[in-house]
C-alpha cells in the first residue's frame, strides 16, 4: 500500500512550483515595465503561454511520447500550476468590475478565456503534428 504522503512527488511539485512561480514574477516585471499598466498584459501573456505549455505537454506526454509520472507532476502540477495567474486574472477583472470599467472588465474576461483556449489547442495540435 503506497503512502499517504509520496515525499518524492511532493519534491517535484514544490521544484517545478518554484521555478514557475519566480519565472511569472520575473515576466511580469519586464512585461510590466514596457506596456500600459490600465491593463494586465503580464497576467494576459503567462496564461496564454502558459496554457499553451501546459496543452502541449499534456498531449505531447500522453500521445506521443512515455514519459515518467514524475515530469506531470513537475511541469503540469507545479510549474503551470505557479506559472499560470488565474487568481490575478480573477483579482483584476473584479477590480474592473467594481471600478466600473465596463470595456477593460470584459475585454479582460474575452481576452483570457479565448486566448487561453486557443493557447491550449495550438500546444495540443503542436504536440500532434510533431
Amino acid at each position: 500500500m503506497s503512502s499517504l504522503i509520496d515525499w518524492k512527488a511532493y519534491l517535484w511539485v514544490s521544484l517545478g512550483g518554484v521555478l514557475g512561480a519566480n519565472l511569472r514574477y520575473f515576466l511580469s516585471r519586464i512585461i510590466t515595465r514596457f506596456s500600459d499598466a490600465a491593463f494586465p498584459l503580464g497576467t494576459l501573456f503567462i496564461n496564454i503561454s502558459g496554457s499553451l505549455l501546459l496543452g502541449f505537454f499534456l498531449v505531447w506526454t500522453t500521445e506521443r511520447v512515455f514519459a515518467d509520472p514524475k515530469w506531470r507532476l513537475l511541469v503540469a502540477v507545479g510549474f503551470c500550476g505557479s506559472y499560470t495567474t488565474f487568481s490575478s486574472y480573477a483579482f483584476e477583472t473584479m477590480s474592473y468590475f467594481e471600478q466600473g470599467h465596463w470595456a477593460l472588465f470584459a475585454s479582460n474576461i474575452l481576452a483570457n478565456n479565448v486566448l487561453c483556449l486557443g493557447a491550449i489547442l495550438a500546444g495540443a495540435m503542436l504536440a500532434r503534428a510533431i
